[in-house]
């Protein structure tokens, strides 16, 4: 297949999340959305749990930056993960943040750095899969566009028409569209990442589950709730990226596609 054609196939595919996302009516946020199962102090600290779970993100997302610093990854690329861990450490606080007090206001601090990191990984596949530049070149738009959503959010919110449409289009995208790229854009660097992808997918719907069954599971456990543990899930799939990173930092600089 020429390499004009795959390109037409994931603008299409964009296109079409982009207005299958928009024939829905907006999404207003949900007013239980911030009661959580699990109450209890720890140490003092309100909602205890749901507040220390977001420790493994800062923990991840340092170890990131530190395997990236001592990594072989070009330049340009390395400006990406450095924006992708440096999101994952500040998901570790937002969400820390957020949980002392839930409300739609410190939302905010936990959406935000979400944001950032699905569109830092977005570029960095972009970047290694079909154009250096290309992903260079997307990374600040999507990011803006990332930033943009939870901002929009919590505007709807603040004035009685809450819409969460273009926030899920965010989330939600890249989990299409990774895949979708490393289709139709097969390199060195897929094939040595293909294995550790799906890892990342996979534990990122576990978080998802876990997000679902809150309730269920603090009362199974009587000790720990769904929503704690889809922080651990979620963090085991941000620790796949760093190993994304160690895996290409070890791939040649001139393995990487620049069409």
């Amino acid at each position: 297949m020429k390499f004009r054609v795959k390109i037409l196939l994931l603008i299409l595919l964009t296109l079409i999340c982009v207005i299958g996302t928009f024939l829905f009516d907006p999404v207003p946020q949900n007013p239980s959305f911030h009661k959580f199962s699990d109450r209890n102090q720890i140490l003092g600290i309100p909602n205890g749990l749901n507040v220390l779970s977001n420790l493994p993100f800062i923990a991840v997302g340092i170890m990131g930056l530190l395997s990236l610093k001592r990594s072989a990854i070009i330049q340009s690329l390395a400006v990406i993960y450095f924006l992708l861990f440096t999101g994952i450490i500040l998901i570790g606080l937002g969400s820390g943040w957020y949980h002392l007090s839930p409300d739609n206001n410190s939302l905010v601090y936990d959406r935000i750095p979400m944001t950032i990191v699905f569109m830092a990984f977005l570029s960095a596949v972009v970047a290694e899969c079909i154009d250096v530049n290309a992903g260079v070149r997307l990374l600040f738009p999507l990011i803006v566009i990332g930033i943009a959503s939870v901002l929009y959010w919590y505007y709807t919110e603040s004035i009685g028409r809450g819409d969460l449409r273009l926030y899920g289009l965010v989330q939600f995208y890249p989990m299409v569209a990774i895949p979708a790229i490393l289709l139709l854009f097969p390199s060195p660097a897929n094939k040595r990442t293909w294995r550790l992808l799906p890892w990342i997918l996979i534990w990122y719907a576990i978080a998802k589950i876990f997000e679902q069954f809150d309730f269920d599971i603090y009362d199974a456990t009587g000790f720990v709730s769904g929503h704690s543990l889809k922080h651990i899930a979620a963090a085991v799939a941000a620790w796949y990226m760093v190993k994304v990173v160690r895996v290409k930092s070890k791939i040649p600089a001139k393995t990487h596609v620049n069409h």
